[in-house]
């Protein structure tokens, strides 16, 4: 499969933020637990360079556990500051500030030493589209401020936000690269929801997906679908056709419908806690 996906509002978006970065204390990057490595914007490493860094693997509750703690110890290794949340329910949110803080600690003993304050920590929060930036923002600052929805592209304008005394979050659009190096990133990004779904071919998207969890989590589909697993994948969709009625005029198989079922499935986490990729 061949993904690219880049509306011209994202090439504004980042002409924005490479303005308003001179503001920025701390740059805040929220990715997808599932696929902490493709869904991290590459061009951010750029855009954010001499800046303290946070990032947020967010949706923990949808990926594995076990490889979420591995990427986390990847990302320290790095030298980022790491919190594993889930902005839904809030868990991991407390302690944010104090790690951002803790992160900025060279950046307030200067402002000490020069007589400046209390001054709030300015922070810019940035991600790939429908990585759960509007919902982290709102679970924050406590308070609905942004517009949320489970699609990518929700917001479109820049807004400053103030948290508490201590930090002030400049949010930005969604944003993702040119081009990707890797087809595979843009596969597992399409997986999880972050480009839209009307300029795919969701057939073959959940063929690879198929394959995928045949190879990486044996048995799931089985018990989900009632499928056998030792089949091609194709044969494994047209099962879940059958097992979930999915039938068109003649009583042909809807294989689009099936793979549309099979995704939103993975997506809202009714197969499991499932990641894509490994460090």
């Amino acid at each position: 499969m061949n993904i690219q996906w880049y509306p011209g509002h994202m090439t504004k978006a980042v002409r924005m933020m490479q303005e308003d970065i001179k503001l920025i204390d701390i740059v805040i990057e929220l990715v997808d637990a599932r696929v902490p490595y493709s869904s991290k914007n590459p061009d951010i490493d750029e855009l954010a360079k001499n800046k303290f860094r946070l990032i947020l693997l967010n949706k923990v509750d949808l990926a594995d556990d076990s490889v979420t703690n591995l990427w986390e110890q990847f990302y320290k290794d790095k030298g980022y500051a790491v919190v594993k949340i889930n902005a839904r329910s809030g868990a991991g949110m407390k302690s944010i500030t104090s790690v951002i803080q803790e992160t900025c600690k060279e950046k307030i003993e200067r402002d000490r030493k020069r007589g400046i304050l209390n001054r709030p920590i300015r922070a810019m929060i940035v991600g790939i589209p429908n990585v759960g930036k509007s919902t982290f923002i709102n679970s924050f600052a406590g308070k609905a401020c942004t517009k949320t929805g489970n699609k990518p592209g929700v917001t479109k304008g820049k807004q400053w936000i103030r948290i508490n005394k201590n930090v002030e979050l400049l949010d930005t659009p969604g944003i993702l690269w040119p081009k990707f190096e890797d087809q595979q990133v843009g596969v597992r990004l399409a997986t999880i929801g972050s480009i839209k779904d009307d300029i795919l071919n969701i057939r073959e998207l959940a063929l690879e997906f198929i394959t995928f969890m045949v190879e990486t989590y044996p048995g799931v589909l089985q018990e989900k679908y009632d499928v056998d697993e030792t089949q091609e994948n194709f044969a494994i969709l047209e099962q879940i056709a059958a097992n979930r009625q999915c039938k068109l005029k003649g009583d042909q198989p809807d294989y689009d419908k099936a793979a549309a079922i099979l995704l939103e499935n993975y997506r809202n986490g009714k197969l499991g806690a499932i990641t894509l990729e490994r460090p």
